[in-house]
């Protein structure tokens, strides 16, 4: 693991925020592996992307949540998971923060115009997109492919969901690589005030997905998205877009694209013709001194902020031009066909598609969060942890040729 890597991972077991298998690196671009079609999911006569079919649990198997049944049916890992748990020392509490925290990294995957929310079974369609966790993630993936193909550059294959995010360009047509992601998930322990109200405090449904961060159109209101530098010659700060970070991010430094995902779950559907309407943010209640689930979208759920982390280079403008034809970084949302070029950044958002196998999924919640510990580096709290593959650190190029 490289120094950057090891810093960074020493950095996050101290800092709190707000309240499988072998094989060489992998970064191409996508291929199509054995997969399931989910059916009706055709664009529509007009071009926009169809809303993927809201699975329901078939009998008995369809365990549900808080009595409701619409969470896809249990999928168990199809490989002997023992290998890839190895002993270690319980977390340590998360006091003083409120919330319980589950940190790891993952490594990139692989880039592809694809987009298995959005565009389901639409290879191409999307612009392009750089996919960590699963390493078969594609446009057609479901839950049911998620779970049963791929490995994992997320620690390992117990974790086969699928995150991705838009590639970032440097100017020149090449893609630019991160060196991580880092994913902090977190929540109220089942014993906090706040889990106590609307449906309370639950786990991931199985087979939910969602798009979260700003949009085609740039920011509308809390979009929780901002950019960060680190490096010892760095200054950190809160920036609006790619650009603004620049100038504060030297050659060598990383330069960090966060943003935070929902907390709130409206226990109907699992995906929505926009992909993020089933999903909202929590809200402050001063009565409680904590955050509580609107109404309208009442079940808590672990939610997770994803930062992604580049390293910095003379292809990075950093002259304070705002102008989006700027030779500058940017990311491929912001500069769309058809569309008027976007300020670097301010398109940037992400996506997620769950498929953790349900034991572990189950270990961390339990412990990180119920037991309200700091759980970092893939530890699950209760002596266990995600024994790393040799995928889960990233040892492919910095820079890479986009596909055709």
């Amino acid at each position: 693991m490289n120094q950057r890597v090891a810093m960074f991972l020493t950095l996050i077991v101290l800092a709190c925020t707000s309240c499988g298998g072998g094989g060489e690196s992998n970064v191409t671009s996508s291929s199509s592996g054995p997969v399931t079609i989910e059916s009706g999911t055709t664009s529509t006569a007009s071009g926009s992307p169809s809303p993927t079919p809201t699975p329901t649990s078939s009998g008995s198997a369809g365990q549900s949540v808080r009595g409701l049944a619409i969470q896809m049916a249990k999928i168990a890992s199809n490989f002997d998971t023992a290998p890839w748990l190895e002993a270690i020392p319980s977390a340590h509490s998360a006091d003083p923060d409120v919330v319980g925290a589950f940190r790891f990294l993952c490594a990139p995957s692989h880039v592809a115009y694809d987009d298995p929310i959005v565009y389901p079974s639409q290879p191409g369609r999307s612009h392009l997109h750089t996919f960590f966790g699963n390493t078969e993630a594609n446009a057609f993936s479901t839950y049911e492919s998620l779970r049963t193909t791929g490995k994992s550059t997320c620690r390992n294959a117990l974790n086969r969901s699928a995150y991705w995010i838009p590639s970032l360009m440097n100017g020149r047509g090449q893609v630019v690589m991160p060196d991580y992601i880092s994913i902090y998930y977190k929540r109220y322990p089942t014993s906090h005030p706040s889990c106590q109200t609307g449906e309370g405090c639950i786990g991931l449904p199985r087979g939910l997905r969602y798009v979260f961060g700003r949009t085609m159109n740039g920011p509308s209101g809390a979009d929780h998205v901002y950019f960060d530098c680190q490096g010892a010659s760095a200054t950190p700060g809160h920036y609006p877009n790619l650009v603004e970070a620049a100038r504060n991010c030297p050659s060598g430094s990383q330069i960090g694209a966060v943003v935070d995902a929902p907390s709130c779950w409206d226990g109907k559907s699992l995906d929505s013709a926009d992909h993020r309407s089933h999903m909202a943010y929590s809200v402050y209640d001063a009565g409680l001194d904590a955050h509580v689930c609107p109404a309208t979208h009442p079940f808590h759920i672990p939610t997770f902020t994803l930062a992604a982390w580049y390293t910095t280079d003379n292809t990075l403008d950093r002259s304070g031009n705002t102008s989006p034809t700027a030779n500058t970084w940017y990311f491929a949302s912001d500069r769309m066909e058809g569309m008027a070029p976007m300020t670097s950044g301010m398109t940037f958002h992400a996506d997620w598609f769950g498929a953790w196998d349900d034991d572990i999924l189950d270990t961390w919640i339990a412990n990180c969060i119920n037991k309200k510990l700091s759980c970092a580096s893939g530890n699950l709290g209760g002596g266990t942890l995600l024994k790393a593959s040799d995928i889960a650190e990233y040892k492919g190029p910095r820079l890479i040729d986009k596909p055709s």
